[in-house]
Order: structure tokens, then sequence, then C-alpha cells
């Protein structure tokens, strides 16, 4: 009987072992993407960037797509889901890939950059830097990281990587041949930006920021302007990258650019 208590007590011992040495379940980033708008086709951008991006990280989507009403001037509409308190509840991440740049009323707008001030990590893709641009207020801009209000016309674009230390750039190419993307020009870059990858402009004759990262109040942006057609969204480059990026704001990015553990694809 000694001998069966004690088998009993190795047992029941080891499997407590086991059960600790496995684990824990890792819940999915749930993230919120934001989407419509001018100029882009964000129907197919959204698909894209979902099943691109849980392909390479352990996320899960909500996505909203509005558009302005028929016979409405889409660079005016305002996304609704902006206009609930604290809309970004229940979100780990906000991807942004909007376009909206005629959007004046700056509660509003303020009330849009508030979720990134208050700590709620963001993405923000293309056109992303030009939506609401006409408000007179800098939340927005700051939040983006740079301020830019054009952008040079849709050609061909050498990319060249300036941080490959960063995390978010492992695995990125020194240089990158976009083709038939905008070149968005650099009208101020915010204190805490940090640039990642430039291009030329031909038209401004100088170098402007594609890609960086940046802080807004204890929030952590990952944003690029880079993605105005499908043809770019959809490129293993782009998607990496954005992924990359992505895991970096949510803190789920090691030093060398792998998800942390129980973020990458494996882990869902």
């Amino acid at each position: 009987m000694k001998r069966l208590f004690l088998a009993l007590v190795f047992a029941v011992t080891t499997a407590a072992s086991l059960d600790a040495a496995e684990p824990a379940a890792v819940r999915p980033i749930r993230a919120l993407m934001v989407t419509g708008g001018c100029c882009h086709d964000y129907h197919a951008q959204k698909k894209i960037l979902s099943t691109g991006l849980s392909a390479r990280a352990n996320v899960e989507w909500t996505i909203v797509h509005e558009n302005a009403p028929a016979g409405s001037n889409e660079k005016l509409h305002r996304v609704s889901i902006y206009e609930k308190p604290q809309w970004w509840q229940g979100y780990d991440v906000v991807l942004h890939n909007e376009c909206f740049g005629a959007v004046e009323d700056v509660a509003f707008v303020d009330g849009i950059a508030a979720a990134h001030k208050a700590g709620v990590p963001a993405v923000m893709l293309h056109c992303s830097s030009h939506s609401y641009r006409t408000a007179k207020t800098d939340e927005w801009r700051q939040a983006v990281g740079i301020t830019s209000m054009s952008h040079e016309k849709n050609r061909d674009l050498l990319v060249k990587t300036v941080n490959a230390e960063h995390p978010v750039m492992k695995g990125f190419p020194a240089e990158w041949h976009n083709p038939k993307d905008e070149l968005y020009k650099n009208e101020k870059i915010w204190p805490q930006a940090v640039p990642l990858a430039q291009a030329y402009g031909e038209d401004t004759r100088q170098d402007h920021v594609v890609i960086w990262v940046n802080t807004y109040g204890t929030g952590k942006v990952f944003a690029t302007t880079l993605g105005h057609g499908n043809a770019t969204m959809e490129s293993p480059v782009y998607l990496d990258l954005v992924s990359r990026g992505l895991l970096w704001a949510c803190d789920k990015l090691n030093d060398d650019g792998t998800p942390k553990a129980g973020y990458g694809p494996a882990a869902k």
C-alpha cells in the first residue's frame, strides 16, 4: 500500500509539473481596423491587410468600413465609431487606413487622437497621414508623428532604410523598389518620431521619411505613408513590415524582429 501511495503521489506531482511547464494560452491581439474614404480601393485593402497580417501575427480583427452617403463629399465623412465616448475600449491596437481629409471639427478629431494619447497603440497607413489635415488642431498630426499636406505624383519609389537596427526594420531590405506609389511630403517631423526609411522626392528634390515609429502620450505608433495601391499592400515586403510594426506598437516584437512567444502565426 505504501508503494502504491508513493506511486500515486509521484504521478500527481509529475502531472502537475508538466502542466506548469505548458505555456499559458495567449489571447490574440484584438485589433480594430478603421477604413474607408476617397481615392483608394478600401474594399480590397481591408481584406489584403486583415488576411495578410493575421497570417503573420496572432491577431483578430474588427473592421469598421464606412463611406459617405451617395452624393456627399467623401472627405467630410465622420466615421460613426469615433462619435462614441472612449470608442477604443476593448481593443489592443487600432489600425487606421482611412482617407477623410476635410473633416474640420476639432473636438471630433481630438477625440480620435485621444485613444492613442491614452496609450492605445496605433498603426497609421498611407492616407491616414492626410486625414483630418484641415482641422485646426495638431493632436492628430502629433499622433501620426509627421505632418503631411500633399504628395507627389504616383510613380515608382526607391525606399531606403535609414535605421536598420530598429526591430521593425529587421528583414526589410536596405533598398526596396516600390512600384507605383505616392510619396507624401514631410511638412514637419514631430520630436518623438523616429525615421526608419525614406524616399527621394523628384518634385521637391529632397528625401522624405516614409516609414517611422512615434510615441504620442503613452501610445506607441507605427506609421508608413506607403500603400496607395493594392499591389504595394499585397507585397510580402509590405505585409511583413506592417506586421512587425503592429507587433512593435503592442510590445509583442522581439529585438530581432520576430514575434514574442505566442504572437506569431503558429500560435493560433
